[in-house]
């Protein structure tokens, strides 16, 4: 008791305490500066379905940039491909075609699925091999064939039931 006594006296003193509580008040005045995303504002988004953003994929340019953005308020007959190419590297980030692409996550998501059905598998072969027992002998087909004759002698459920299909006379199913 006085050894934790002394631990948190010694980490009050150097400050440490404050960083190791889970007290609120004492998490409060360690605020850390958080890059917090704040929707009042229009956002970036680059999908198929919201072909024109609300923003431009760049919103800081160089000097470089600046000076194609002047360029691009004159004659687009000057520009060149490149030129053009680049404009629209600042509004957009992903071009149609490149949005379409497929990617190589299917087979990661294949593999995993594979990896779990395999560790099912091993799984339930080792359950069979060595946690369960052996099969009961009331699971043999002869148990079955005799505990199904012996229903049908006692006339188990005649009405609705399984003695409902025996044909008593024809000694058969019907």
């Amino acid at each position: 008791m006085l050894l934790c006594g002394g631990v948190v006296r010694a980490l009050r003193g150097r400050g440490a305490w404050r960083t190791l509580s889970t007290c609120s008040r004492m998490q409060s005045h360690h605020k850390k500066d958080l890059d917090v995303l704040d929707c009042s504002l229009p956002q970036y988004v680059c999908r198929l379905d919201t072909p024109l953003p609300d923003i431009p994929f760049v919103r800081e340019l160089t000097n470089q940039q600046g000076e194609l953005k002047d360029k691009e308020r004159g004659d687009w007959k000057t520009l060149t491909k490149e030129e053009k190419l680049a404009l629209y590297r600042l509004a957009h980030q992903y071009s149609y075609a490149e949005m379409r692409q497929g990617s190589s996550e299917w087979k990661t998501v294949l593999g995993g699925v594979f990896f779990l059905l395999g560790l099912s598998g091993v799984l339930v072969w080792w359950y069979r091999a060595y946690v369960f027992g052996p099969v009961p002998h009331t699971l043999s087909p002869d148990w079955i064939e005799k505990q199904t004759q012996r229903m049908i002698d006692m006339r188990v459920n005649p009405v609705h039931g399984f003695s409902a299909h025996w044909d008593y006379e024809k000694k058969q199913w019907k």
